[in-house]
């Protein structure tokens, strides 16, 4: 049976990137928490930098607010230096993880192939993903964002049984809209997020599309979510720079639209 966008809890995910020590990480709860202690509306999620983890997830025991990592390898050891593996991230009390972000694509190589890699992991081993998918500017410009958004949906979802995909969470992240101050407009990144859904239909099935939720991130600030989150495809928002402001990411939180 389809769900319903009213079924679909709205996620809140601030990304913090490579800023801010443990001691300002756990400074920013502190400061934080008072702020969205009535949220009724929205789960919540941080993405710390790697050496933060820790902390954050002793500071955020208890509260609102789940912790994830920014990313992680497939496979559950081996001599990958530098790499942390799934088995790290859930023993240390991690719930989430994020999965083909475009600065991972553009930096380290994170291709189609790899993200499928990660999610099946993530699944594995119990870790909420978020993937993410986008298109660049370029792209858009030769109208290849439908093309694009269904080879890197199918790609990620490929040889997964569906019934698995339960936990699953989309963000659509407009390559060009991230840190350059540009947003897609409430009517294109809901084009974007239902053709994103409809695909999943294909790969996956109606029910779990119905209510797989799928985040808006690129340039998200307080005054821009509330329109956003309206649209009946867009459940949250993947939310970077903004994020790293505690009074900013609460209004966020607190402008974030209720499902319809």
């Amino acid at each position: 049976m389809a769900v319903s966008s009213a079924d679909r809890t709205p996620l809140i995910a601030g990304n913090w990137k490579m800023y801010k020590t443990p001691t300002e990480s756990t400074a920013f709860l502190t400061n934080f928490l008072p702020l969205v202690k009535s949220n009724e509306i929205a789960e919540i999620v941080l993405f710390p930098a790697m050496p933060s983890l820790p902390a954050m997830v002793d500071a955020a025991s208890g509260k609102n607010v789940s912790v994830g990592s920014q990313t992680m390898h497939w496979l559950e050891e081996g001599a990958y230096t530098g790499e942390t593996s799934p088995v790290m991230l859930t023993s240390l009390g991690v719930t989430h993880v994020l999965i083909g972000h475009s600065e991972r694509r553009r930096y380290f190589n994170e291709t189609d192939a790899r993200v499928n890699l990660k999610l099946k992991a993530a699944l594995k081993h119990g870790l909420t993903p978020i993937v993410c998918v986008g298109e660049h500017f370029e792209e858009r410009e030769r109208n290849l964002t439908a093309d694009v958004l269904k080879l890197q949906t199918s790609v990620a979802l490929e040889g997964i049984d569906p019934a698995a995909l339960v936990p699953l969470v989309i963000a659509y992240e407009p390559v060009w809209a991230i840190g350059t101050g540009r947003t897609a407009t409430p009517e294109m990144a809901e084009e974007a997020h239902g053709i994103i859904r409809e695909h999943i239909v294909r790969e996956a099935g109606e029910a779990i599309a119905a209510s797989t939720r799928i985040l808006y991130g690129g340039s998200v600030k307080p005054e821009n979510t509330a329109e956003l989150t309206a649209m009946p495809n867009i459940d949250g928002a993947l939310v970077g720079g903004a994020s790293l402001d505690a009074t900013s990411f609460a209004a966020i939180v607190t402008n974030t639209a209720l499902p319809s």
